[in-house]
């Protein structure tokens, strides 16, 4: 279970850090949903950004998922039980954690999750994977793409050696939501959105970082979208 006092100290912890290491710059603040469930999908450049979620939202029911392989870091373990992070089998159908998951998610709360399913070690979009897609089919709850700039470790490290703060970037879009889930064309339709995931997540990024969707016309459509719509520019 979650402590409330460990909740608020990772959270005010998350802030410090956050402000000590970088300068955030948040676009498309007003797409934010600001009560209710939601998805936040977005792209996975460093470490940093599991403490963004807590340096952003000002909620206590964020759920955060976190790969299996750090339950084996007593930090990692501290954390999780602080803020009841849900420890998660990449690479295998955890069952278990996406029912946790869908049920908190029928509660009203918020899950961030990075579709690629790991950070990019190229910095640029890997392939998505079918979690995020499948949660927001099941739930029915709004996905609100993000897309992330200036994170990446090596970037955070560097200048912070030089004592200078990273210079990131969150490009927030519009909610959206995916049609249910049919099981009788279930493995097609989770390709097609997480595609759509995905695209919605490069649309936001500059061209350099779109890497595996560069070349995807549903990017080009929401970017024509996007010169249409200022209040996320």
């Amino acid at each position: 279970m979650k402590s409330n006092l460990g909740y608020r100290l990772v959270h005010r912890g998350a802030k410090i850090l956050t402000t000590l290491l970088a300068r955030v710059e948040v676009l498309g603040w007003e797409n934010l949903p600001k009560q209710g469930a939601y998805i936040a999908t977005a792209n996975h450049l460093g470490r940093l950004e599991i403490v963004l979620v807590y340096y952003l939202l000002d909620r206590e029911d964020v759920i955060l998922i976190i790969a299996e392989k750090y339950r084996r870091s007593a930090f990692w373990r501290w954390l999780a039980r602080q803020v009841d992070a849900i420890f998660i089998d990449r690479y295998n159908a955890d069952i278990t954690a996406m029912r946790e998951v869908l049920k908190r998610l029928k509660k009203g709360g918020v899950l961030a999750i990075a579709p690629e399913g790991t950070r990019s070690k190229s910095g640029v979009l890997i392939e998505g994977h079918f979690g995020a897609a499948y949660l927001a089919s099941k739930s029915g709850v709004p996905i609100v793409p993000v897309g992330v700039t200036g994170s990446e470790d090596e970037v955070v490290l560097q200048r912070f050696k030089r004592l200078k703060r990273a210079q990131i970037v969150l490009k927030i879009g519009k909610p959206y939501t995916l049609p249910p889930l049919n099981n009788r064309e279930r493995e097609i339709q989770l390709t097609q959105s997480t595609d759509e995931i995905m695209c919605q997540i490069a649309a936001l990024l500059p061209e350099g970082y779109r890497g595996y969707y560069t070349g995807f016309p549903r990017v080009q459509e929401l970017l024509q979208q996007h010169l249409n719509s200022p209040s996320i520019d």
